[in-house]
């Protein structure tokens, strides 16, 4: 065999070997899922919103379970209140789609109930629209992408934006709208929602959003929350942004224990999955993200006081000692996690009547399975 055949045949072995690598990285990388959540604040929706506080952590943490680890996006909005721009049709954006899940919690803690007055319209139809046009949904085609809508009025008060133009509009982005109508499936309300979710390509449940979810707690909690927080010790900020998101992180600690030490057990399970991530102000996760990221090019000034204290040269020891920290107690948290997951189940069994009308099992259900529709498998 001549020098040349040889030369083109370790060319080729290497482009295929190449070839293949890339394809199994594209076989390996999550499917991007983007969830926008509309919630009526109207005066008679507190049992909605106190739902959605308590198990927002439960219902990520159901997500996390998919492998590969899918990019998880989450948007939100509220409408309804007397306190909103009524040109606006009492909307308004809380966030947009993303990956910041504090910044979601922090969001929903700080909704309120509208109060007195009167006067603002639920608006089921303009919500979905400005949440079909105004968020960056994922352009690849296999994403999962999904509306959930919840509220108590009849569905088509908003004479200016119709459900079926609004349905027509998701059909056509490949966005799948689901109602939660918070009240009796048998109420004459309920059919509208059934209608607008049918033309949308999605689903309808109803749930009894006054009756709360059912909350159980596990031996686990106590020591799951205490993790919360040291894992929070991990967190190393820079950048602009970078002591009020390190400040907002706690802030939602906080905020989660006094839901509940089941729920600061739950929103530890998620702070342990490949779901809460904060490369963008975090540089422990940043250099997790990208192990060739230079700490040396950050400017000082970007620095928190404790590696701004430092000499360069010690910075990214630190921030690696702490990376080894937080991914041990990520393992003691996900193996806490996996014993109150066990403990839960067979305790959920007894109140299988009670829970199957909440806001969390509504949700759940939905997601796993449009999620299989996109091919996506959420495991039990």
């Amino acid at each position: 065999m001549s020098y040349a055949a040889v030369r083109f045949g370790i060319a080729a072995w290497l482009l295929l070997g190449v070839t293949g690598l890339r394809a199994a990285a594209a076989e390996q990388a999550g499917k991007p899922i983007d969830v926008v959540i509309c919630l009526d604040v109207s005066g008679s929706m507190q049992g909605l919103l106190q739902s959605a506080r308590t198990r927002l952590w439960d219902v990520v943490n159901d997500l996390a379970k998919i492998q590969p680890t899918p990019n998880l996006r989450v948007g939100l909005y509220s409408y309804g209140s007397n306190k909103y721009d009524a040109k606006a049709g009492w909307v308004r954006q809380e966030v947009e789609l993303t990956t910041d899940l504090d910044e979601i919690y922090k969001k929903l803690n700080a909704l309120a109930i509208s109060t007195g007055g009167g006067g603002s319209k639920e608006y089921v139809a303009r919500v979905c629209r400005d949440a079909l046009v105004q968020q960056k949904w994922s352009a690849e085609k296999d994403a999962l992408k999904i509306v959930f809508v919840c509220g108590n009025e009849p569905a088509d008060q908003d004479t200016e934006v119709t459900l079926k133009s609004v349905a027509e509009k998701a059909v056509a982005q490949d966005v799948v709208i689901n109602t939660i109508y918070c009240g009796s499936g048998n109420h004459a309300d309920a059919a509208g929602w059934r209608d607008f979710s049918t033309l949308a390509k999605g689903q309808s449940a109803s749930i009894e959003q006054n009756q709360g979810p059912v909350v159980i707690a596990a031996p686990q909690d106590k020591e799951l929350a205490e993790l919360s927080a040291k894992l929070s010790s991990t967190y190393v900020a820079y950048g602009k942004a970078g002591q009020a998101k390190a400040e907002n992180q706690k802030l939602q600690d906080q905020n989660a224990l006094e839901q509940g030490k089941e729920v600061a057990a739950a929103r530890a399970a998620t702070k342990a999955t490949g779901f809460y991530r904060n490369g963008a102000w975090d540089l422990v996760d940043r250099l997790k993200e990208d192990p060739k990221f230079d700490i040396k090019k950050v400017p000082d000034e970007e620095f928190c006081d404790t590696l701004k204290k430092l000499k360069p040269e010690e910075r990214e020891a630190y921030v690696r000692k702490k990376l080894a920290e937080r991914e041990e107690m990520q393992k003691r948290i996900a193996d806490l996690n996996t014993r109150r997951q066990a403990y839960l189940t067979e305790e959920a069994k007894k109140h299988a009547s009670s829970g199957d009308r909440a806001f969390d099992a509504a949700v759940k259900k939905v997601l796993r399975e449009q999620a299989a529709a996109k091919g996506i498998k959420v495991p039990e």
